[in-house]
């Protein structure tokens, strides 16, 4: 007798940004919506060494709304402790996700003999979440799908990719079990990007999840070209550095289309320019031969990419610090939890001119968000450095939709939900969001807790809560 309850266990992005991870328990089957790492506050990072409440070898699929590390990055975890099944996702997250964790592998064991070698762990000896090894044996499980049309994954089940801006192959996900809608948005892009179409709407969802990392505020109107070009020309006219803590997938090539359409422009001065981050300059090979996903002509990604200089090796990072000339370096990782800035940092945060410019989202618990909050020193590989860099913000280039975005996203869901869960946002993010929700549509909303799980009958629209 097949069993027509359905429910949803809220693993990750429940009452937090990152971690994003859903698990559906329907018609006999488990269904993975991402499986993101946790970041920020250590209290979460630390849910990443903790066994989700579910069994990984029960799982049957994971569907991937995109790559980034928040809702990817915890896969090689999941296949280490038994997941046996495929990972989906569109062409671009596939190859952008193994670029992701091959780098936050890295990064994970460069961490760990780092502890080790400085003695700064209380883990002895301190040791990787996952390594190389688990990356390889990760992208073993990777299948692509195309989006726009309706898949069908089992009996009674099917899934449908649909365009959503935000990053490159990013979408959001519609599951269709016996004709209950669900729609899961993922990370919802902007409506004008500078590489990226508008997102795609939903037009039915009996169950959906929304995102919320924005869902408290508008983005300002303001002059992003004009301010990014003040910026450049005060570290140039101060004999300066400019240092972009840049995720490596999108930001860092919008802004490097906008250090290019300036300088052609005749906006900037002969300032050079670095990109400093492997995993961006592959990223960069994956826009060049998926332009049907970006406004960009391969023309103009050449272009683009021969203006300014890509760093190719550590060693080369040195000399650009050893150089004393004005430069603009961007490095990842956007929230300055890692990778390449932190060496420029080391290096720079100590002298008043160098402008440090945050151009995505700071996450609670992240350097980043401690320098946005004006940290008069900060802790990197152990050691404080005292902050005498001007600490800059532009919200302009933020790939997330903010709360008017959000609710044109929204606008064209035909019939009222049965339930709307609030996710990926901050607390007070999330519940401003709720209020909007309801004022807006009339539609009731639910901020779901981390491990809480809900169960819906396939013919009802009743629900239990659990936690």
């Amino acid at each position: 007798m097949k069993n027509n309850k359905i429910q949803l266990h809220f693993l990750g992005g429940a009452g937090t940004v990152t971690g994003s991870k859903y698990l559906i328990d329907a018609l006999g089957k488990k269904i993975m919506i991402d499986c993101g790492l946790f970041q920020g506050l250590k209290k979460l990072r630390n849910l990443n060494w903790d066994y989700p409440p579910i069994n990984p070898a029960e799982i049957d699929v994971v569907l991937l709304t995109h790559a980034h590390l928040d809702h990817t990055g915890y896969l090689p975890k999941l296949v280490k402790s038994g997941f046996k099944g495929s990972i989906w996702g569109t062409a671009p997250t596939i190859e952008i996700a193994e670029i992701i964790l091959r780098d936050s592998a890295k990064i994970n064991e460069e961490a760990a003999e780092h502890a080790n070698k400085e003695g700064y762990s209380k883990h002895k000896p301190a040791e990787p979440l996952y390594n190389l090894k688990d990356v390889e044996k990760t992208v073993q499980h990777f299948k692509i799908i195309q989006s726009k049309e309706w898949i069908p994954l089992y009996e009674g089940i099917k899934v449908r990719f649909q365009y959503n801006g935000h990053i490159l192959g990013a979408t959001f996900i519609e599951i269709d079990i016996d004709g209950k809608r669900m729609v899961f948005s993922g990370d919802i892009g902007r409506e004008k990007d500078l590489l990226l179409s508008p997102p795609k709407r939903p037009q039915k969802a009996d169950i959906l999840f929304v995102e919320s990392t924005y869902g408290d505020r508008l983005h300002p109107t303001e002059d992003l070209e004009g301010k990014i070009q003040d910026i450049v020309h005060d570290t140039w006219k101060d004999g300066g550095t400019l240092i972009i803590p840049s995720f490596s997938v999108e930001r860092t090539q919008t802004l490097m289309y906008l250090f290019w359409q300036l300088r052609k422009k005749g906006k900037m001065p002969e300032i050079p320019i670095f990109m400093d981050s492997p995993m961006g300059a592959k990223v960069l090979d994956v826009f060049h031969h998926n332009s049907n996903w970006h406004k960009l002509t391969k023309d103009e990604c050449t272009e683009m990419c021969e203006y300014i200089h890509t760093v190719e090796s550590f060693g080369e990072t040195w000399e650009i610090i050893d150089n004393k000339q004005p430069k603009i370096i961007i490095a990842g990782s956007g929230m300055v939890s890692g990778g390449r800035v932190l060496t420029y940092l080391t290096k720079y945060i100590d002298k008043p001119t160098t402008r440090v410019l945050l151009v995505g989202y700071q996450a609670e618990g992240t350097r980043g968000r401690q320098l946005q909050e004006g940290i008069h020193e900060v802790k990197i590989y152990g050691k404080y450095y005292p902050v005498k860099a001007k600490i800059l913000t532009v919200q302009g280039l933020s790939g997330h939709a903010d709360q008017r975005e959000l609710l044109d996203w929204m606008s064209e869901i035909k019939n009222t939900p049965e339930r709307v869960f609030i996710v990926h946002g901050e607390p007070h993010s999330a519940d401003v969001f709720r209020v909007k929700i309801k004022d807006t549509f009339g539609w009731e909303s639910t901020i779901p807790e981390l491990y809480s799980m809900e169960e819906f009958d396939l013919k009802t629209e009743n629900a239990v809560t659990e936690s």
